[in-house]
């Protein structure tokens, strides 16, 4: 499970019922007051209907499963490893060799490529089927982020119209002074809740989604280079420093700092 979210949201409401205790405001304002709760979910929802096609609507379940779960993705020290390994016996016995490692490939997308190029298939084939598809999930991806950042522009605009709705029943009857400023208060948790939906909540996962789609393009493009030099026949050397280039310098210094350990140990 990807804590993170969790972490962010309880944060979130923490901050907004202290902050509420603490101000002297009525926390009970924010569970009683369902009329609130229509006006920015119901109404965020039917924007969201109307702006979008029902096919990625379906998908908002999902989306939402994605920014509580980890990412299963290999970690990038692991691939120029085994990328490193792959050229090794590419070199020792040729790139038929390979064919018996395919279905122990966990990532689909890799598998595939691989199977592409043990096939025989051009380079420039490869590299372009391989791109194509990089592109095709990104552009699921933003799809998807979308819906999230428009959620978080229509829930601010949404909680005003929710504050004028209660202002106009509020001022409908002036006669209870006392009566009219529980009233007033009340009419502004439809705004406290738009705010804190469209950025507290949506806007932050649309971001969680955006980053995730960079990682997993950032993965996908190492693996397209780690495919394409063996393919190629490149040494191990040159792989380790092709596809070093994607590793942050902590992670190099890391890899490198565990090269030299197993060197060590096998003198």
């Amino acid at each position: 499970m990807e804590k993170s979210t969790g972490i962010g949201i309880g944060l979130g409401l923490v901050a907004i019922v202290v902050g509420m205790y603490l101000k002297g405001a009525p926390i009970v304002n924010l569970v009683n007051n369902p009329a609130a709760y229509i006006i920015i979910l119901v109404g965020t929802a039917a924007s969201l209907f109307v702006g979008f096609p029902l096919v990625e609507i379906k998908k908002f379940p999902t989306l939402i499963k994605i920014i509580f779960s980890n990412q299963n993705l290999p970690a990038r020290q692991d691939l120029i490893r085994l990328f490193m390994e792959w050229a090794t016996i590419t070199r020792r016995e040729g790139l038929l060799a390979l064919e018996a490692k395919v279905d122990e490939i966990e990532d689909a997308f890799l598998r595939n490529g691989m199977r592409m190029i043990i096939d025989g298939n051009d380079q420039d084939f490869v590299r372009d089927v391989l791109l194509e598809d990089i592109s095709a999930t990104e552009d699921r991806h933003k799809s998807g982020a979308l819906i999230f950042s428009q959620a978080g522009m229509y829930a601010p605009t949404l909680g005003v119209l929710g504050a004028v709705i209660g202002l106009i029943a509020a001022l409908a009857d002036m006669s209870d002074m006392e009566k009219l400023s529980h009233a007033i208060a009340a009419a502004f948790i439809a705004t406290l809740l738009g705010i804190f939906t469209g950025y507290v909540l949506w806007h932050p996962i649309s971001n969680k989604l955006k980053r995730l789609s960079k990682r997993e393009t950032e993965i996908r493009l190492m693996m397209v280079e780690g495919l394409l030099s063996i393919q190629t026949g490149v040494s191990t050397i040159a792989i380790n420093q092709k596809l070093s280039v994607y590793l942050t310098p902590t992670e190099r210094a890391n890899m490198l700092a565990k090269e030299e350990g197993n060197v060590e140990q096998k003198a």
